[in-house]
């Protein structure tokens, strides 16, 4: 069985080592909030994923995007 969790995006970064160096959504990078502890997390997989949106993460990478159980919670 696996396990991901829930955080929000604070910040999103691109860590590409050099230009050129392929497609830029690969290096992609967010600052999540889990509740109070925040990790950076890969976007590889969420090319779409904007500051503010809630995401799945699993082993450090962001899976989906997901609403939030509350609609006032939205941004």
């Amino acid at each position: 069985m696996c396990l991901a969790t829930p955080g929000v995006i604070l910040v999103i970064t691109d860590s590409a080592p050099e230009a050129g160096a392929g497609d830029g959504a690969l290096w992609r990078q967010a600052e999540v909030d889990f509740g109070g502890v925040r990790q950076v997390v890969s976007l590889a997989c969420l090319p779409e994923a904007e500051v503010g949106d809630r995401v799945l993460v699993h082993v450090g990478m962001a899976l989906s995007v997901v609403l939030a159980d509350d609609p006032a919670e939205e941004p």
